[in-house]
Formats: structure tokens, C-alpha cells, sequence
């Protein structure tokens, strides 16, 4: 019901409460986008009557929402966003610009909810990206979501309108972030497919080198790229693409590979072309030897061109006899020509096996022809190992003396230490194994095996040494167990222990020997696998005395056991003395 009634003249008080009621309505419409009539235009400002017993005043400028709207005209219905209801010159402050924002959040919200694209127009640069005018609302656009590649020039992009995609939204700070990047990735995404789709396997087309890289080369198929790799590009090795291919050059490729979930696909250029592997076993025969030009060096050997498209590897093992450990960029070079020999050739898995040694003369085998076994030969101490010496000979081979072979007496560790690298010193070829690339050489063997030394020609001694046979010994040295003595005409020495002197107990004393004095004895053990030799005093006279016995008769033919043993003493004296 109002405040005035329908008799009577309102009272003071009525009219305070229709006018608060008037004005209380009113602002309820602020902060809101409110429709107004345009009453007039003056001086490039709109009139505009809202219909709130006041009018508002609009620039016309911001009704062409940067050129794209058309200017109203008086009697023109239009909506505005309205700020108070009454400014100090009794006038509504109302914008258009702001009414508009307000039209373009809520549209730009249903859109975010619904991840639709929006349209909108780059109008300025600031840091680190751009400013989008989105139908009155303004969004940042970040420098990476420009485009899928960086842009160096923006300037073409500038006011145009176009599609982007809001990543976030924050209606209380007025944020708003904006992406053009991932709307071309979309686009991108459905028209590769597109062309996927009329693509397949096996067919061949023709297409644009678009980028190079070490590994291949991108080539554009219209729209969409294909990777050349560098194993396809020929059947000959390429070490870069840019051997073959330019950017910008028209090339024709088959397709190798879809792969339409990733959208990648795989071309090859050397797949046009015939396959120089086929029978390549017919043309490439076992021990054939032909020559190449090497194309690459690796640490485990060399590739060799045979023939365009056809490449062998020589293995590092197959490179030189002689040096093992060597590095094959120290025996060939890159470019260079050499003879090779075919050793292994597998069509399957596309590999030819080559020699480079093979082509050579076998410095083992040469060296055999030349030096047989018992050839006395010359070289330099290479090496020293705990085995044995390693001696350069003739070849630019190696020959080893075991520690065994270095002297007949002493042990070989105890000899090694006479020698050392550079030495130059003579040997005996013991052994040539071609197959395994060895050869044995011994040095004591210069001096003859004193085991196989003839004694006949030595007083008191006769035939060769064997076990039982009657030598004379030098002694060499006494001591309190025995004494050291060399059999005369041999390098052999030997030890008579103390039990070994004599037959009688008295006389085993080694003092009652001399050094240099010379005696006789029997040998009781010579063993020439293990290189051994004893000699006993004892043994030699109790011989004797068995010998006189046997000579003399015993003391039943009337002589007695003394006459015997005087008179073997008196031979064996006579014996002696001559």
C-alpha cells in the first residue's frame, strides 16, 4: 500500500517516505548492466535516458568495441553498466565499455566450463607475453602460447581476430589467461590425422626436405612430416644427410612405417632402388680378394666399400699378424684403398666379413721356412714376465724362452734376473706353431745337454754316463755332511753325504777330504727326465772288494780273507799310481 492515501493532502513526513522509497529502489539497479534509449548526441557523447528519473552520459567511441560494432543512433535501445545512480551534476555515471565486460565474463565462464574456443583480438604487447581484448574482457596471452614454434614477428598477429583457448579464470582478480598455441595444436592434430587417414604403407610420394639433422632428415608430405633417417636415405653408408639432401629439395620417398596413433611415419629413399645385397653371396665368394676404399674407423675395426651400397668390416683381429693391441686408425686411414680378403659373408643379416692380414704372407710360417727347429737365432729382450723372456726376432715376431730353457742347473727364476729389456742375446728354436702363433726358444740349449756329455775321453772313466759306471770326481767343496764334487769331463755336479765316502765307519769324514783333491766313484742314480745324478765312494769299494773276492778265491782255495783284501788294496793302488 503507499505511503499517501488516496484522501486527504500528503503531510511532510509522507513525501520523505514516497522519496525514500523512490530512491531505495534506484540503487538497487547499481553495479549493474541496466537498458537505456538513446535521447540525443551531443559532441561525440550519447544522451542516454534510463528511465530512473535521470539520464547518463556515454562517449560514442566506446560503443565501436574497437571498430568491430557499429555506431547507435538517437532512439536507439542500448546497455550500459551503471556505476551511481547520481554524480554531483545530477547525472547517472553508466559505461558502455564495462557493461560490455560484464556481458563478456559471463559468456567467457559458460565457455571455460565448457573448454569452447573464444574469439579475440591481440592489441598490445607486455611483459612476458600479450594482451587479448576478448570481446571487452582482457586476457593475458603468455609468449609460449603464441604459436607450436617460437615467433620472432607478432606484428601480422596483431588486431586480428581469431580463435583462442582459456587455460584459467579468476573472476574476483579479473585474470584471465589465454592459449593460441593449443588451439593450432588441435587444428594441427585433426588435419594430421586428415592426412594420416589417406596415407599408407608401401606407397610412394614425393615431398619437400623440411629440416636436416645428424641423424635424418624431416621431409613435409603436405601438411604433415616424415622422418628420413639416415640408414634410409641409400644403400651406401651416409655419414650425414647433407651428403645427400639440401633443405627446400624435392624429394621422392616411400613410406616405410604409420604409426597412426603418434602420427609418425617413416620413409625411406634407398627402398626405390634395387638391392645391391641380392646374391651378393654368388658375387662375393670365400678367400676372394679384391680391393675397397675404407669409409669409417671404429674402435673394434674397419668398414671397407666393396661397391656402392655394399660395405665389409674388417675386424680389429683381422687387421694385422703381428700388432694385437693396436688402435685400426694406426694401420689404416679413412679414404684409403687396400686389398682385403673375403672371409664370412651372411646375406641375412647384411654382413660381409673381411681380412686385411689374410692378403699378407704369415710372418709365423715365413719364419719357420727360414729358421727350423735347431736354427740358432739372434734378438733383443722385448719383455720380461714371470714366465719367461720375450725375444724380437726376425718378421717383427716374438719368441719366448720358458724360465726351464734358460740354463741346465739353475733354476730359472734365479737366471731371469741376469737379463733385462734391451739385451741382445742368442737362442735355439725350439718350437714354430703357426696355428697358434708361437715360437718356443731355448738358450741353454746353445750349450749342449750336459745329461748326453761323453766321458770316455776323461782318465778312469768309459762309455757314456749311466747309472753303475766308475767316474773320477772333483771335489768342489766340503762340508760338515759331505762334500760337493764335479764329475770330470762333464758340467755335472753331485753330493756325497757323509754314509757315501767309505765303506768303513771310521773314514766317513769329509775332513779327510780336500778341495781340488780328486777321487773316484761309482754313479748309483742318473735319472735324465729329472735331470739327476749320484755318486758314492762307498759303493765304488764295496764293488771293489766283491770284485777281489771274486778274483781271488775264498778262503777255501788257502788263502785268507786278509791276503784278499791286501791284494785288492795293492791293485787298486798300482791303479792309481798309473
Amino acid at each position: 500500500m503507499s505511503a499517501v492515501t488516496s484522501y486527504g493532502s500528503p503531510s511532510r513526513d509522507d513525501f520523505a517516505a514516497l522519496l525514500d522509497e523512490s530512491y531505495g529502489k534506484n540503487e538497487a539497479f547499481e553495479g549493474t548492466v541496466v537498458k537505456g534509449i538513446i535521447v540525443a548526441i551531443e559532441k561525440d557523447v550519447a544522451v542516454i535516458d534510463l528511465g530512473l528519473k535521470t539520464e547518463g552520459r556515454v562517449a560514442m567511441k566506446e560503443f565501436t568495441n574497437n571498430g568491430r560494432d557499429e555506431l547507435p543512433g538517437v532512439g536507439d535501445e542500448v546497455e550500459v553498466y551503471l556505476e551511481r545512480i547520481e554524480n554531483a551534476l545530477g547525472e547517472a555515471v553508466i559505461s558502455r565499455d564495462k557493461a560490455r565486460r560484464e556481458e563478456s565474463w559471463v559468456k567467457l565462464e559458460k565457455a571455460f566450463e565448457r573448454q569452447e574456443k573464444v574469439e579475440g583480438i591481440i592489441f598490445n604487447q607486455v611483459k612476458g607475453g600479450f594482451t587479448v581484448d576478448l570481446d571487452g574482457a582482457m586476457a593475458f596471452l603468455p609468449r609460449s602460447q603464441v604459436d607450436i614454434r617460437p615467433v620472432r614477428d607478432v606484428a601480422p598477429l596483431m588486431g586480428v581476430p581469431q580463435p583462442f583457448q582459456i587455460l584459467k579464470m579468476d573472476r574476483r582478480r579479473g585474470n584471465i589467461v589465454v592459449s593460441r598455441r593449443t588451439v593450432l595444436e588441435e587444428s594441427r592434430a585433426e588435419q594430421r590425422h586428415e592426412i594420416v587417414a589417406n596415407l599408407e604403407e608401401g606407397q610412394v610420394i614425393d615431398g619437400t626436405v623440411k629440416n636436416i639433422t645428424d641423424y635424418g632428415a624431416f621431409v613435409d608430405l603436405g601438411g604433415i612430416d616424415g622422418l628420413l633417417h639416415v640408414t634410409d636415405i641409400a644403400w651406401r653408408r651416409v655419414n650425414h644427410p647433407t651428403e645427400v639432401l639440401t633443405i627446400g629439395q624435392t624429394v621422392r620417398v616411400k613410406i616405410i612405417k604409420i604409426n597412426h596413433e603418434t602420427h609418425r611415419i617413416s620413409l625411406g629413399m634407398k627402398q626405390l632402388l634395387d638391392d645391391p645385397w641380392q646374391g651378393i653371396e654368388a658375387k662375393y665368394p670365400i678367400e676372394m680378394k679384391l680391393n675397397g676404399r675404407v669409409t669409417n674407423i671404429t674402435d673394434y675395426g674397419a668398414f671397407v666399400e666393396l661397391e656402392p651400397g655394399i660395405e665389409g668390416l674388417i675386424h680389429v683381429s683381422e687387421m694385422s699378424w703381428t700388432k694385437k693391441n693396436v688402435h685400426p686408425g694406426k694401420i689404416v686411414a679413412t679414404s684409403q684403398e687396400v686389398e682385403v680378403q673375403v672371409l664370412e659373408v651372411d646375406a641375412v643379416k647384411r654382413r660381409i666379413s673381411l681380412g686385411l692380414k689374410q692378403t699378407l704372407s704369415n710372418p709365423w710360417e715365413s719364419f719357420a721356412e727360414r729358421f727350423p727347429v735347431g736354427t740358432e737365432v739372434e734378438g733383443e729382450v722385448k719383455n720380461k714376465t714371470e714366465f719367461g723372456l720375450f725375444i724380437g726376432l726376425d718378421g717383427d715376431v716374438d719368441g719366448m724362452v720358458h724360465l726351464s730353457d734358460l740354463d741346465w742347473n739353475r733354476p730359472g727364476e734365479q737366471v731371469i734376473d741376469d737379463y733385462k729389456k734391451g739385451d741382445v742375446v742368442k737362442a735355439q728354436v725350439l718350437d714354430v706353431d703357426v696355428e697358434k702363433e708361437r715360437i718356443s726358444l731355448g738358450i741353454k740349449q746353445l750349450a749342449g745337454d750336459p745329461f748326453v756329455s761323453k766321458v770316455g775321453e776323461e782318465p778312469g772313466t768309459s762309455g757314456d754316463l749311466r747309472k753303475n759306471a766308475i767316474v773320477t770326481c772333483e771335489v768342489i767343496d766340503v762340508k760338515e755332511g759331505g762334500i760337493d764334487v764335479k764329475i770330470v769331463g762333464t758340467d755335472l755336479t753331485a753330493f756325497v753325504k757323509r754314509s757315501e765316502l767309505a765303506r768303513d765307519r771310521n773314514d766317513q769324514r769329509a775332513d779327510r777330504f780336500a778341495v781340488g783333491e780328486k777321487v773316484d766313484a761309482r754313479i748309483t742314480l742318473f735319472d735324465r727326465k729329472a735331470r739327476k745324478v749320484s755318486v758314492s765312494i762307498k759303493a765304488l769299494e764295496m764293488a771293489e772288494e766283491k770284485e777281489a773276492i771274486a778274483n781271488y778265491g775264498s778262503a777255501d782255495s788257502g788263502a785268507s780273507l786278509g791276503d784278499i783284501l791286501g791284494a785288492a788294496l795293492r791293485a787298486r793302488t798300482e791303479g792309481e799310481k798309473k
